[in-house]
């Protein structure tokens, strides 16, 4: 679904809603953003998410892990930690009951190494399984991070390669390659935890998380959210390897022609751009990295930070007066 569409669906609730006064819900409906945040005491609000798919890989446990790193990616994105979460589970009768324990395992596993608590969920009967969590975290309601902060001068900085969209539908095609596929599959289910804590401790002005909207969708929104115009470089863009190759080849989801139908009006390419380096920017990401817009001063310090605790870091673009999105070579 489409931001176009998503707004046309949220604005019956938000009628419902407007004359409703809540101070504590400080994110909700009429503030979109990645989760919505409720403060109950003076030093701690509460980061409500939910998150699930259908299969992306064949693999049933990494299924289950990946489902579960993503779906606890807003709270990270929101500068939260990740407290407790519930399954959320749509399986067919037929599948194995090894097969659904298996998913099951992976996204527990994948809870635990969070830190965080799985304390049940729902399942219903459905043709093609889904599975996903609906995770509660906590943050400080003076620490949190949203989308419309970003500031001219700032520097964008991106925490994962892009690429795991066309690779899984290189999979599903049977022409994706061992070897990328295995990447992609580390890089889903890779936790934005420990990039979330390193970007809390000291100043951040706006961050989301990269996923259906893709970097381009994401960008824009913080970009329109934070009044800005944001410029990325393409050369300084990180891929997984054979994304490019697969792009070459048209390997593209449905999902990149939807993305680049919403957001084509507010994005300007450089001529020398190709075609299907621009699909790219517009395929959607599961599990994607943090998108954060950081002053130009916190740049040296974050990446020691960064290389000390084995994360990745990218400078990608800059935040200047204006509006829209340019991406230049």
């Amino acid at each position: 679904m489409g931001p176009e569409t998503l707004a046309q669906v949220l604005q019956p609730l938000r009628n419902v809603f407007a004359n409703i006064s809540c101070p504590e819900l400080l994110i909700g409906l009429d503030i979109s953003d990645d989760a919505a945040v409720y403060q109950v005491s003076e030093d701690k609000a509460i980061i409500q998410t939910l998150d699930f798919f259908t299969p992306i890989v064949d693999d049933p446990y990494d299924f289950g892990a990946i489902a579960a790193a993503n779906s606890m990616s807003d709270v990270y994105a929101m500068g939260g930690e990740v407290l407790l979460a519930l399954n959320i589970c749509g399986f067919p009768c037929s599948l194995p009951t090894e097969v659904i324990s298996t998913i099951l395992k992976g996204g527990a596993e994948k809870m635990a190494e969070a830190g965080a608590i799985l304390a049940g969920g729902h399942t219903v009967d459905d043709k093609e399984p889904k599975f996903g969590l609906s995770v509660m975290g906590v943050v400080h309601p003076q620490k949190i991070l949203t989308k419309s902060g970003a500031q001219p001068g700032d520097l964008l900085i991106l925490t994962k390669p892009l690429g795991v969209g066309i690779i899984t539908t290189a999979l599903k095609a049977d022409q994706a390659q061992k070897n990328h596929m295995e990447q992609a599959v580390i890089s889903m289910k890779k936790l934005n935890k420990s990039a979330a804590q390193l970007l809390q401790a000291g100043e951040v002005h706006a961050c989301t998380d990269i996923t259906g909207f893709a970097l381009l969708g994401h960008t824009h929104e913080m970009a329109e959210k934070s009044g800005v115009n944001i410029q990325i470089t393409l050369e300084q863009i990180p891929f997984l390897n054979g994304a490019c190759e697969y792009a070459k080849n048209w390997l593209f989801p449905a999902g990149s022609n939807k993305n680049e139908h919403c957001y084509q009006k507010e994005i300007t390419f450089a001529d020398s751009i190709e075609k299907e380096m621009r699909m790219l920017l517009y395929t959607p990401e599961t599990s994607g990295g943090l998108l954060a817009a950081i002053p130009k001063d916190r740049l040296s310090q974050l990446q020691k930070d960064f290389a000390a605790q084995k994360e990745s870091l990218w400078v990608i673009g800059e935040v200047h007066e204006g509006k829209g999105i340019e991406v230049l070579s």
